[in-house]
């Protein structure tokens, strides 16, 4: 029923590793679905959903899965509305903006910028959480507040009613056709809206909770704030957390960005001490008030960056409170400030305020703050699951109420709790660890549960504040409501779904104790996997996150292999095992950009690499290592072999593709990469002639510039070399060069022998040539600098600086350049090595010296050719690319470069325009230009 439902490019998935892939979210739930489908249109969602009321079946939406309340897990049909609907429209030049619900709050964000505006909604998840959840979950954020949350700034939407009804609320004719396609829904609504106007007691409610952060149930109060069908129901949606329709797109009103910001950590003696400043701080105009307990302060501390606030504590008991000021202008923030000094300076704090305007200094903070749930989790004990809660009452009642939970923490044995959030709105987070799992474990988190809700409740406040109802306190919202409010949601449920189908449980349910159920558990694996929390929000930046396995679901299914282990079900860990080596480790680019987005610095592509070391044939590690001692012969061979290939008639190519297939096939295609078309010839020979003067620096061009030749022109070693000359630059090319390599080919493919076998080769060299670390090392390869600083990491006795190509010219060659033509247009396609060194603003440098505008496409990703990967499993790179392919196509830039050599080939293919390395176009600008100027006169243009 589902396959006739589903579009025909669309698969109905049931294999164990996509149902299990997909059941793990950032929540402390797990339910496992019958069957996955990813929809690529409203219509299909539709067409699913009266099929699935139609078999009894549940459905479930599922987005960016960083919802904690348990709310986008299921164990019946699970749609993944991400992967297909990720458009944004922005609209009235930044006024409005339109958008599906797979684009994330960040993606948005980058496309309102060039007009000045941002979302409302400002989450700490915003890299990873998308707008259906935020939606969803009527989200709200560090600064937002409740003026600007989800609610407040949402336009219209376009919904999918679980009849299979589109509704577009923002049509002139939205409420006639609502009338005529749902009547019984449109009379309903009109229904409860004069039930809840009518009776003095839920207004009363209705306005008190409502005047605070509050996720709890649904939002009645579009009952009172609004007066059509087409706007209740728009407004109903938001924070209805999947239980009433699909919300296709939404359209909201957005709101000025505020870039001057000022800056302080305010270190208190202890939590209350913290909370009782804030109505005093809250009165100055502050946007942010950002609570962190000691707890919170002592696992920043272990930050690689964190600032210098933190790290100077010798924390006790103290807590701290993140206070920003911003403001549209520098004169207006002056303004407000100074405003605020009188109270700041009230305070008594040790130490004065300091307030900055410094990026330098705000960004750690902010690192720290948004990272801070996924850190203290991911600083649990192993074995354990997180499980974290958010609430909000009166800013008054914070003090008092923080204080009792510290005491329900140690009644009930939580010794690892913390507590944090945003307490300029009353919302905190606290978040508990434990197995969950024995009944006296249950019991504990029962009773710990049942007097926080009498606590939070007792003192005017709500169970949650922005995270969403869910599983986790659904059983619990008729005792923050009251029977005739609860009964008016359930109305609400009946009227959307009556038959009950979309989403279960989550919001509404008739189990005192679901709460208790479905709670995840966490066995103990290895090291990466243990510290993962599975927040998510490495996803985004996974090059493979379209076509197989993102990080988190990698992590997390080696934990379903080992629970399955556990529980005797070796056929369920066989198949997911099996399944797991092409979509978890063949088809991981290994690129590392995950560590960069994970808060506790997991690098999945580390443990990939590992299990490639203990799964990887004998033989084809044999035959690397082998290489490793014979690295000239082997790139000579590389070179000869792409001549031959390159220089064969277009008759002949069909033969060698059919022959390349066969040998895929035999043995193996992650073992023999599949030829294409549009790769280059061999290049030349690195080696290069002793330097006549005294060298300034170490040169080692990347191997890869061997074994495939430049697109155009002489490549980027001569490139490199002539643009060294014309700032009087002197390089050293070591006589070994055409035998040494940065070890990346074999760290990336687990080969441990041959990649120790390089490292014994490569350290004396480079020892000698820089003079025992005197001379900085210079490559023309970000993956290869990269390598080389690994490589020269694991020596503790060689301390040799090691840069990039790029950053060399940036710094040393650009300031004396001589003034040269510039081109009309240039896109750049950053690397993810350029992103882990730290690249950007030197290659963004170089690429204005080579063209008047240069362009980042806004949906830039790794292009994960990575190395031979995208030879290997090119469906890896068409996957990770398309987004990007398709914003260079409409840019139409006259030229395309990046920073190394495999990803210009990746680039290359998947746009069809041709990538070059950004040191090649400079040099082909300066180059057209007679030497008449003087050459140590800076470019001031």
């Amino acid at each position: 029923m589902l396959a006739a439902a589903a579009g025909e490019r669309t698969k109905v998935r049931t294999d164990a590793i996509e149902r299990h892939a997909l059941a793990h979210d950032a929540s402390h739930f797990l339910l496992l679905p019958q069957a996955v489908v990813a929809p690529r249109d409203a219509d299909e969602v539709g067409r699913l959903m009266r099929a699935s009321a139609a078999a009894g079946v549940p459905l479930t939406l599922r987005s960016g899965g960083t919802s904690l309340s348990g709310q986008a897990g299921t164990d019946g049909v699970l749609l993944d509305v991400r992967r297909h609907f990720g458009a944004i429209e922005v609209l009235d030049d930044g006024a409005r903006v339109r958008v599906q619900p797979g684009a994330t709050v960040r993606q948005v964000n980058a496309r309102l910028a060039p007009h000045g505006r941002t979302l409302g909604p400002d989450p700490a998840s915003e890299t990873a959480c998308t707008i259906g959840g935020v939606v969803a979950n009527n989200s709200s954020g560090m600064a937002c507040g409740t003026a600007q949350n989800t609610y407040r700034t949402l336009e219209s939407l376009v919904a999918v009613l679980p009849s299979g009804t589109v509704v577009d609320t923002a049509a002139p004719d939205a409420d006639r056709r609502l009338a005529a396609l749902e009547p019984e829904l449109h009379a309903r609504l009109l229904a409860l809206r004069r039930r809840v106007r009518d009776n003095p007691a839920s207004v009363a409610t209705v306005e008190r909770l409502f005047a605070m952060k509050n996720t709890m149930g649904y939002s009645v109060n579009a009952f009172l704030d609004f007066d059509t069908v087409p706007e209740i129901l728009a407004h109903l949606l938001v924070g209805s957390e999947g239980t009433l329709a699909f919300i296709a797109s939404a359209t909201f009103a957005t709101v000025p960005v505020r870039p001057a910001t000022s800056s302080a950590l305010l270190v208190f003696d202890d939590l209350y001490a913290a909370n009782r400043a804030l109505p005093a701080l809250v009165a100055t105009g502050a946007a942010t008030l950002e609570l962190m307990d000691a707890t919170s302060l002592r696992v920043g501390q272990a930050f690689p960056d964190a600032p210098a606030a933190v790290r100077a504590l010798t924390v006790d008991r103290q807590a701290a409170l993140l206070l920003e000021y911003q403001a549209a202008t520098a004169e207006e923030l002056a303004q407000v400030t100074h405003d605020a000094r009188p109270a700041l300076d009230d305070l008594g704090l040790a130490a004065p305020v300091r307030l900055s305007t410094d990026p330098a200094v705000r960004g750690p903070l902010w690192t720290l703050r948004k990272g801070l749930y996924t850190s203290v989790a991911g600083a649990r004990r192993s074995g354990t699951t997180a499980l974290l809660e958010d609430v909000a009452v009166p800013v008054e009642r914070l003090a008092d109420t923080c204080a009792e939970l510290a005491v329900l923490f140690d009644r009930y044995g939580y010794a690892d709790s913390v507590i944090f959030g945003h307490a300029k709105d009353g919302n905190v987070h606290f978040m508990l660890t434990d197995r969950f799992e024995t009944d006296d474990q249950v019991r504990r988190y029962t009773g710990f549960t049942d007097e926080m809700v009498d606590l939070v409740l007792g003192v005017g406040g709500t169970l949650k504040a922005e995270h969403g109802t869910g599983r986790v306190m659904a059983p619990f919202v008729e005792r923050q409501y009251g029977a005739e409010l609860y009964d008016v949601m359930r109305g609400v449920k009946d009227a959307f779904d009556p038959v009950g189908r979309l989403n279960p449980g989550v919001v509404i349910t008739d189990d005192p104790q679901a709460h208790l159920r479905h709670i995840k558990l966490a066995p103990t694996v290895e090291a990466e996997v243990d510290r993962c929390v599975e927040c998510g929000y490495c996803e985004p930046v996974c090059p493979s996150r379209d076509l197989t396995l993102t990080p988190r679901q990698r992590i997390a299914l080696r934990r379903d292999v080992a629970a399955a282990r556990a529980a005797g079900d070796d056929e369920l860990a066989d198949r997911l095992e099996r399944d797991y080596r092409y979509a978890g480790v063949h088809t991981c680019a290994v690129d590392g950009m995950c560590g960069t987005a994970c808060p506790v610095r997991i690098n999945t592509g580390l443990l990939v690499k590992r299990l490639r070391a203990e799964q990887g044939p004998g033989p084809v590690a044999a035959a690397w290592t082998a290489a490793a001692g014979h690295w000239r012969a082997t790139t000579s061979v590389a070179r000869t072999a792409m001549d031959l290939t390159a220089a064969l008639p277009a008759p002949v190519q069909p033969a060698l593709t059919a022959v390349n297939r066969v040998a895929r096939a035999v043995l193996g295609e992650d073992t023999v990469p599949l030829w294409s078309s549009e790769l280059p010839a061999g290049g030349a020979r690195r080696r290069r002639p002793a330097p006549v003067g005294e060298p300034d620096a170490v040169y080692l061009p990347a191997c890869v510039g061997t074994m495939f030749g430049p697109a155009e022109g002489a490549g980027v070693q001569v490139s490199m070399e002539e643009l060294c000359g014309a700032a009087g630059i002197t390089l050293l090319v070591p006589p070994e060069i055409d035998g040494l390599c940065c070890g990346t080919p074999w760290s990336s493919k687990g080969v441990r022998d041959g990649y120790e076998a390089m490292r014994r080769r490569v350290l004396p060299v480079i020892d000698r040539a820089t003079d025992g670390g005197r001379l900085p090392v210079v490559c023309d390869a970000s993956s290869c600098t990269e390598g080389f600083r690994h490589l020269l990491a694991d020596d503790p006795d060689l301390h040799v600086e090691v840069v990039d190509a790029v950053a060399f010219v940036a710094r040393r060659v650009l300031p004396v350049l001589r003034e040269h033509p510039r081109l009309a247009s240039l896109v750049l396609h950053p690397t993810c090595s350029s992103v882990q060194l730290g690249l950007g603003e030197d290659l963004l440098a170089v690429g204005r010296a080579v063209a008047e505008e240069v362009t980042v496409p806004q949906d830039w990703g790794c292009c994960a050719f990575a190395g031979d990967r995208g030879m290997l499993h090119p469906e890896l790179t068409a996957s990770a690319t398309r987004r990007e392919a398709a914003q260079v196509a409409a840019l139409g830039a006259d030229a395309h470069a990046s920073c190394n050599r495999t990803c210009e080939l990746g680039m290359t293919r998947a746009t069809g325009r041709t990538y070059r390395h950004v040191l090649e176009l400079l040099a082909e600008q300066v180059r057209a230009t007679p030497p008449t100027a003087d050459p140590t006169r800076p470019d001031h243009s």
